[in-house]
């Protein structure tokens, strides 16, 4: 069985438990840790998950972050100075993290999301180095009504969260759906 089934069944796990609804936000986190090099795979997988959302009774809804650094920094009235100095963007990756919370937000708080709906996000990775996955989840996690899904390329280890195996790691509330150690493909 390769890693992406090993994490779906891993997430299919997750579902079957009850709900509880008296846990805070930032407890009703989920982050599915995976390696880097099969991000390609578990994309293509990603209807998997929704299907599997689905027959446990529960509602699926996903947001893509990929582009969002690119479309923000297109909005940009500086970009063209930002391309000569990147360094002047500094103080403007602020109001990036806020949008990408924005866009995600809005999708934790839509009319169709209720507490039995996952909504995932994936795609984080794209937001190295401008902002922090650990931040971006602090700022919505007041507003997850079910469970918010994080596909979260990097490592957990030690109750830490690493993207994409940087140095630094963060420790969180969050519920890790991990593939089972020894998995090789």
């Amino acid at each position: 069985m390769d890693r992406t089934d090993l994490l779906l069944d891993q997430y299919r796990q997750q579902l079957a438990l009850p709900f509880r609804f008296d846990l805070s936000g930032a407890e009703r986190v989920w982050i599915a840790v995976y390696p880097p090099e099969i991000e390609r795979r578990l994309r293509f997988r990603l209807p998997e998950f929704d299907l599997a959302t689905k027959e446990a009774g529960r509602r699926w809804s996903q947001v893509d972050l990929t582009r969002s650094f690119a479309e923000w920094l297109g909005a940009q009235e500086y970009r063209e100075a930002y391309f000569e100095d990147p360094e002047a963007m500094k103080p403007a990756l602020r109001d990036f993290a806020q949008s990408v919370a924005t866009r995600v937000r809005d999708a934790l708080t839509a009319d169709d999301v209720d507490a039995d709906t996952i909504v995932g996000i994936y795609g984080v990775a794209s937001l190295f180095p401008m902002t922090r996955v650990s931040d971006l989840v602090h700022a919505v996690a007041p507003d997850v009504r079910g469970r918010l899904l994080v596909f979260f390329p990097g490592a957990f280890e030690q109750g830490n969260y690493r993207l994409l195996d940087a140095r630094d790691g963060w420790n969180y509330l969050a519920v890790p759906i991990t593939i089972p150690e020894g998995a090789t493909r």
